[in-house]
């Protein structure tokens, strides 16, 4: 019983906190004057995307938590979730593409070390993040992009 409350825990932190984030900084007029490179997704696409993947890092905290709470998969996890929740509000609130596209690259970063450091332990919770980063890859060159498109040329 313990165990489903834990991960009911890490699934209201994780899709939970993502959804209200998502909500506060919804992408409004400013995002929708922006240039978009050719390969920028529809709008739509991006709220069932992150669902998934929520629920994917929810399971992958939460096995990663049972198996060694302390441990520095675990601190790399919790890393990732931090960055992962003040990109939005830099990127659609602050309106800062330059300050977000470091944070996207750190958040990267931080995946790809959670996998490395959990393959060894756990696959599953490893394999659970393989989505989430081929995604914030490309979310990385999205931001990129925008940023690119959209930065005044000085002369």
């Amino acid at each position: 019983m313990q165990n489903i409350r834990s991960l009911a825990f890490f699934l209201i932190l994780v899709v939970g906190g993502g959804i209200a984030i998502g909500i506060v900084t919804a992408p409004g007029s400013w995002y929708a004057a922006q240039v978009k490179p050719p390969f920028n997704p529809p709008n739509w696409i991006f709220g069932p995307v992150w669902t998934v993947l929520y629920i994917c890092i929810a399971i992958a905290g939460w096995r990663t938590w049972l198996r060694q709470p302390e441990g520095g998969a675990m601190k790399l996890w919790a890393a990732q979730l931090a960055l992962n929740f003040i990109w939005s509000p830099i990127f659609f609130s602050a309106h800062r593409m330059d300050i977000a596209l470091g944070i996207i690259i750190l958040m990267l970063i931080t995946i790809l070390a959670f996998i490395i450091r959990s393959r060894s332990k756990d696959d599953l919770a490893a394999l659970l993040f393989l989505p989430y980063a081929a995604w914030v890859a490309f979310a990385a060159i999205l931001n990129g992009a925008l940023l690119y498109l959209n930065t005044p040329i000085s002369g």
